[in-house]
């Protein structure tokens, strides 16, 4: 079976390597451009297309995917399937008429649920018990096409949506290798999605990552976990922005009549913070002057002092 993987960051590469152990004929990888990353601005190539490097796989990373001119050079590789996994991009009808068996797309939710661009982020920030991979054929809407097959998986009280991220990106390429194994036996079925059941996971971005201390402390925790790595929480102190990388709840009710985002406490435990209903732990931050460290370590050389109010 031809196959043309298209795929561009971390989660994608367990589902290409799965293809390259397995055997199956990848003949091109189609990934987003390299971009500037870091400090330094360097050219850095998506993580797919390092692997695909790797293995001698040749790589296309078109700037525009509905081109007559891609068209055809996708046509001319002849493949029998597309296979996708957070490209980043949505195909058109064209392409996805190209192959033989359509195309297969791994995607990071149990659908119709959390379609869209940040599925892992959105689950930990609603604070979803449970997530999992769906395959699908693909069609031209976002991530509305028929399922496949589905693996659940849990999400702990305080995993972070990079945590959930590494561990989501494994079992999509073992959900991808069972359909792959149906599709050559002739067992695949396909299951339309419930469109009323459907709910949207839109891109982040790093306003998304601001503290509201009025919420819930079980929300901001869930803000904290669904935005780590990124863009990551913060909130601000005395003007100082503050990001916040690690939390914990703290039962009890709080007192109504203090305000929320204040300090009650401060210790090598951590920042307790007052919310709108109970009380938040901080224990592990980072000011834009310093490194991420935990509370305790950040009290030995700064002043913190319990009755600052933070958010301001």
């Amino acid at each position: 079976m031809r196959i043309v993987f298209m795929g561009t960051p971390e989660f994608a590469v367990p589902s290409l390597e799965m293809l390259v152990n397995e055997g199956y004929e990848v003949i091109a990888v189609v990934t987003q451009p390299d971009k500037p990353k870091g400090r330094g601005n360097k050219m850095a190539a998506p993580p797919v297309k390092e692997f695909a490097l790797k293995h001698q796989i040749e790589v296309l990373q078109p700037d525009k995917i509905k081109t007559p001119e891609f068209i055809d050079q996708i046509k001319a590789l002849k493949p029998d399937l597309l296979i996708t996994a957070a490209y980043g991009k949505i195909l058109s009808r064209e392409l996805l008429e190209v192959p033989v068996h359509g195309c297969i797309n791994v995607h990071g939710s149990l659908l119709p649920a959390y379609r869209g661009a940040a599925p892992i982020n959105w689950a930990v920030i609603n604070g979803e018990k449970k997530t999992g991979i769906t395959t699908m054929y693909t069609d031209v809407g976002l991530d509305t096409g028929d399922m496949l097959l589905k693996k659940e998986l849990e999400i702990g009280p305080d995993m972070t949506a990079g945590e959930l991220h590494d561990k989501m990106a494994v079992l999509g390429a073992e959900v991808l290798k069972e359909t792959l194994t149906a599709l050559k036996n002739g067992t695949l079925q396909r299951i339309p999605q419930d469109d009323s059941q459907s709910s949207y996971a839109p891109m982040m971005n790093k306003e998304l990552g601001q503290i509201d201390w009025s919420k819930n402390a079980e929300e901001i925790h869930n803000l904290v976990r669904g935005t780590n790595p990124w863009p990551g929480a913060y909130t601000f102190l005395n003007g100082n922005r503050m990001r916040v990388w690690k939390t914990s709840l703290v039962h009890g009710k709080s007192d109504a009549e203090t305000a929320n985002g204040k300090i009650l406490k401060v210790d090598d435990e951590g920042i307790l913070v007052k919310c709108k209903d109970g009380h938040l732990l901080i224990k592990e931050v980072q000011f834009d002057s310093s490194k991420r460290m935990s509370v305790g370590d950040y009290i030995r050389g700064h002043e913190l002092h319990a009755g600052e109010t933070l958010g301001k």
